[in-house]
C-alpha cells in the first residue's frame, strides 16, 4: 500500500502508516496558520489510503512548521499548495501509495486534494482549492474545508511572487506557515 521511495527519502523523520487504513467514517483536521485556522473534513470512505497517510504524518508532526510554498490564482486553476518540505514539489515523506479515484471527481471551492507528480505518486502533498480547480480527475480527493474559507481568500489577496510558469502561479507572496497540525476523530 505504501511504497519507500529511497530516491527520495523523508524530508522529516517519519514511519510510513500501518497498512491497514479504515475504510469509512469522517475525520476532522485542523490547520493552524499564521493567516488563520483551517478546518477539514476528510471522507475514510472516498480515499481510505489518502487519509490514513495524512492522519498518520499529522500525528508524526510532519506538518508542523512547514510552509505552503505554491499558490496559484488563475482563471482555470485556484489552489494553495502545501505538504512539501523544502519548497514546491520537494521534501516528501518518503514513501508513496496509489491514487483513490472513480474518474468523476470534481474540485470545487473548499475541496481538499492530493497533489501528485503522475499516476500513483502520492505523498504528502495537498491542496485547498481556494476559488476553482478546472483540471483532470486525476487527484485523489481528502475531503473538503468546513471552517476557513476567508482564511484562504486572505492569502489569495496577499498576492503571488510569479514562478516559472507565469505571474499567476508561485510562492505566497506573503509566506503561508502551518504551525501546527492536529485530528480529532
Amino acid at each position: 500500500m505504501y511504497t519507500p521511495t529511497p530516491d527520495n527519502p523523508p524530508a522529516k523523520p517519519v514511519r510510513p502508516p500501518h497498512s491497514k487504513a479504515r475504510a469509512h467514517g469522517k475525520v476532522d483536521v485542523v490547520l493552524v496558520t499564521n493567516f488563520g485556522v483551517v478546518a477539514i473534513r476528510m471522507d475514510r470512505g472516498n480515499a481510505p489510503c489518502a487519509v490514513h497517510s495524512f492522519v498518520s504524518l499529522t500525528r508524526q508532526k510532519f506538518y508542523n512548521d512547514t510552509r505552503c510554498w505554491r499558490l496559484t490564482n488563475s482563471q482555470r486553476l485556484g489552489v494553495l499548495q502545501c505538504g512539501d518540505i523544502y519548497r514546491a514539489e520537494e521534501g516528501g515523506p518518503g514513501y508513496k501509495f496509489d491514487d483513490e479515484l472513480t474518474g468523476k471527481e470534481t474540485y470545487p471551492r473548499g475541496t481538499v486534494a492530493m497533489g501528485n507528480w503522475g499516476p500513483d505518486t502520492n505523498g504528502s502533498q495537498f491542496f485547498l482549492v481556494h476559488s476553482r480547480a478546472e483540471i483532470p480527475p486525476a487527484y485523489t480527493v481528502l475531503g473538503k474545508v468546513t471552517w476557513g474559507l476567508p482564511v484562504l481568500d486572505r492569502i489569495v489577496k496577499g498576492g503571488i511572487t510569479p514562478g516559472p510558469s507565469g505571474p499567476q502561479d508561485g510562492e505566497p507572496a506573503k509566506p503561508v506557515k502551518i504551525h501546527r497540525v492536529f485530528v480529532h476523530g
